[in-house]
């Protein structure tokens, strides 16, 4: 029987006391009472948790459906700059969303490029319709990303089989790739549905009014304007339940079955093709390249601008530069570390036939995705103000926050390949006597180059491009890029706002391919 590692019961315990401590200080500002019977019973919070419940629906089930086909046809064709593209699909989920909600708005919205050449759009920008945009932007290509990584992991002998048989595309997707999309479609669909049902930056800019309100949304109309606390941590945790008991239902029916064993699939020389098959594939990436592209393109046009020199030369500039590096580093490696220690311990679970455990145990690594960000920072401070000057020690608060942000996207990266490495290898590591910190490094640690590459780039973005933590404890001696680019967009600077947006992507795209190619020495065309 295998040992469970217990730096992961650590890790899990450490997660949990740390929300514990942000939610419980909250609740500690006003009795429950009356408040109560006022959430549970009011129409309006009635109404903003089905809109919840209906805009999260609507937009994973469009993100889910369309990118099955498009992650199909990725995974069936090599064309130039496919690479890049699949690089921008990672990224597009991490994106500052105040940079990729203004790209939208520069294609989508009322003065956008598609007004000015007459096209009208069947929907309003600002609504329901701008909200499933949004989130299908951010979330669509992502989702593809991870089922064409499912896809890769089929061996070459099953394809060489499907080939010997004369299998169809439809006969081969349903018997061979349906079987490893079926496997990530709960584990995608449960990420992709709580970061839509806990979108805050994205509804409060695309929203348009009341009836476009959401419960993350409401909690922070309760912290921020009314000081509400206890309405807002009612709300949180009422967002808690819902969104925790959706995710133990996706595990109950999310099937981890073992993988064949055999060569990795690298080339398509096996694919029976058609020019049919060749245009649906062909049509697919041209609707998610214009999905994806327009607007980060309408980001650098119009951040090449007059104050580009001015903006570039200023202090307050770099000095938010700095601080977001080195934020965005120091969480990312604590994600991709503690991340590791969870899956190592949960892996040891279900091998012990303990799946209840493992979900649970798993669930603590993702308890982020059901606890709104602005109402652990805002619990922290109040929590911490009683001991200590929480501004001085604002820094580590701000890199444990986005930390914990982070790490349910290391959990969803690393989970399946890692229990796959071990149903391949444990046989063979057991015969040869490898165990501990030498099969860590020999085995887990080679296999995982790509996954790791993967979740380590995304950890850092998303760390880069967050406002929740820092807008609380930011100040004009420590305040991260967005930081300074909300203030920008405060007080109406929109050019120097822009060439803010454009510095961002760019760093994000170059920091993005920097890293991978550090995680990957040899150059894996079809895994980046």
């Amino acid at each position: 029987m295998n040992k469970i590692p217990k730096l992961g019961l650590i890790v899990g315990a450490f997660v949990v006391l740390f929300v514990l401590s942000a939610v419980v200080s909250l609740l500690r500002q006003a009795p429950l009472g009356h408040t109560s019977d006022a959430i549970w019973h009011d129409s309006y919070y009635l109404y903003v948790t089905w809109f919840s419940f209906y805009q999260a629906c609507l937009s994973t089930a469009i993100s889910l459906v369309l990118a099955i086909p498009v992650a199909l046809a990725l995974y069936r064709r090599q064309f130039w700059g496919r690479n890049v593209l699949l690089k921008l699909f990672s990224m597009t989920l991490v994106l500052p969303v105040l940079v990729a909600v203004f790209g939208l708005l520069a294609i989508y919205g009322r003065s956008g490029w598609l007004t000015e050449l007459g096209i009208t759009m069947p929907f309003q920008i600002y609504g329901l319709g701008g909200i499933l945009l949004a989130h299908v932007f951010f979330n669509l290509p992502y989702s593809s990303r991870l089922i064409l990584q499912s896809l890769q992991e089929i061996p070459e002998d099953q394809h060489k089989l499907c080939a010997h048989l004369g299998m169809s595309h439809w006969q081969k997707f349903r018997w061979v790739e349906w079987h490893r999309i079926r496997q990530q479609l709960p584990h995608i669909g449960g990420l992709v549905f709580m970061l839509c049902f806990t979108s805050f930056a994205a509804v409060m800019a695309l929203g348009g009014g009341p009836k476009s309100t959401t419960i993350e949304l409401a909690i922070y109309q309760a912290i921020k304007y009314d000081f509400d606390l206890q309405t807002g941590a009612l709300l949180a945790i009422w967002q808690m339940i819902l969104c925790s008991s959706l995710y133990f239902l996706l595990h109950y029916f999310a099937r981890l079955e073992p993988v064949a064993n055999g060569a990795i699939h690298s080339s398509m020389q096996w694919l029976r093709d058609g020019w049919r098959m060749k245009v649906w594939d062909g049509v697919w990436i041209v609707l998610v390249a214009l999905l994806v592209m327009p607007p980060l393109v309408m980001v650098v046009v119009s951040g090449i601008n007059d104050q580009l020199f001015s903006v570039l030369t200023t202090s307050a500039y770099w000095q938010a530069l700095g601080t977001s590096v080195r934020v965005a580093l120091l969480a990312s490696i604590t994600a991709c570390i503690s991340g590791l220690a969870i899956l190592l311990s949960s892996r040891a679970l279900r091998l012990q036939a303990k799946n209840g455990q493992a979900n649970g145990l798993e669930l603590i690594g993702t308890i982020i995705l059901v606890t709104p960000g602005l109402v652990i920072s805002t619990g922290l401070f109040l929590l911490l103000r009683q001991w200590i000057d929480v501004f001085s020690h604002a820094y580590w608060v701000v890199v444990l926050v986005n930390a914990l942000m982070a790490l349910p996207y290391v959990i969803k990266s690393l989970s399946q390949p890692l229990l796959h490495i071990e149903q391949q290898y444990r046989f063979l590591c057991a015969s040869l006597g490898m165990k501990g910190w030498q099969r860590l490094r020999m085995v887990e640690m080679k296999a995982l180059k790509v996954p790791l590459a993967q979740a380590f780039s995304l950890s850092f973005l998303l760390s880069m491009g967050d406002l929740s933590a820092i807008a609380l404890f930011g100040n004009e001696d420590f305040r991260t890029l967005p930081l300074y680019l909300y203030q920008l967009l405060g007080s109406y600077q929109m050019k120097a706002a822009a060439v803010v947006s454009l510095t961002l992507l760019l760093f994000s795209v170059g920091v993005f391919y920097l890293v991978e190619k550090l995680f990957t020495w040899k150059k894996r065309s079809r895994a980046c």
